[in-house]
């Protein structure tokens, strides 16, 4: 019988602004692919995993995030946390501990970017080893630009860099990551906490990375918002089915 996760983090409070003015009026979280909010592609990506339950930060807009959360009918129930101030990624974690009480395990995800995964084989992954949390991973064109990772040949997370002017590879963090209870008392206090500059460099040898077998981009330039709507576009169509590609976020 194979073993589930039933709650996920969708973190999705981030300004956007690099792709302002859309963004003055829509969150970035919700900014429409292909006529299809963001957070509704990331509500079926939740549903095929087979979590009920997910948790969403607001900030900036957040009245538009709970109108969207108020209209949404399927089986994932929603969980809005609003940050009057920022905590960062992995201070909205740290905050919410008792949304996953009782729960050894639970995904986090970076909501600000276009994923089209089947993330059941990083959840058979996660649950053959023992270490804290386990990262999906891509390859990356400009490894400059991301979190860069050097794994072991048995998988374990040996480095980790947040955007080295030097990388030691062009394995990427994707912003998904399946993390057990133990990871909650290794967030640092204070205000703020980033996960690529606060926890992920201490869990060097107590996390393994899987290269994700699917399509990710970060939607947060107009190049990149553009390009999404394109390939979501040659993705969708019957017949025009292609090789899933991983792209820089």
């Amino acid at each position: 019988m194979s073993r589930t996760i039933s709650k996920a983090f969708l973190l999705a409070a981030g300004l956007g602004t690099r792709l302002r003015p859309l963004t003055d009026k829509i969150p970035k979280c919700l900014v429409p692919i292909r006529g299809k909010p963001l957070l509704s592609i990331w509500l079926g990506i939740c549903e095929q995993a087979g979590i009920t339950d997910v948790l969403i930060n607001t900030h900036h807009l957040a009245q538009e995030v709970r109108r969207w959360a108020q209209e949404q009918t399927g089986p994932v129930r929603i969980h809005l946390f609003h940050e009057e101030n920022l905590l960062g990624s992995a201070g909205t974690i740290r905050a919410n501990r008792d949304f996953v009480d009782g729960d050894e395990d639970f995904f986090i995800f970076y909501a600000d970017n276009l994923v089209r995964a089947n993330l059941k084989a990083l959840t058979a992954f996660h649950f053959q080893h023992s270490g804290v949390l386990t990262m999906a991973l891509f390859r990356a064109a400009q490894p400059q630009n991301c979190g860069i990772v050097s794994l072991d040949e048995s998988g374990w997370i040996t480095s980790f860099e947040e955007k080295p002017p030097r990388p030691k590879s062009d394995l990427a963090n994707a912003g998904i990551y399946i993390a057990r209870r133990r990871l909650l008392e290794l967030i640092p206090g204070g205000h703020a906490v980033d996960f690529g500059k606060d926890v992920l460099p201490k869990l060097v040898g107590d996390a393994k990375g899987l290269l994700l077998d699917g399509y990710i981009l970060d939607v947060g330039t107009p190049e990149s918002y553009l390009r999404a709507q394109i390939d979501w576009l040659e993705r969708d169509c019957p017949g025009n089915e292609r090789v899933a590609q991983v792209r820089p976020a």
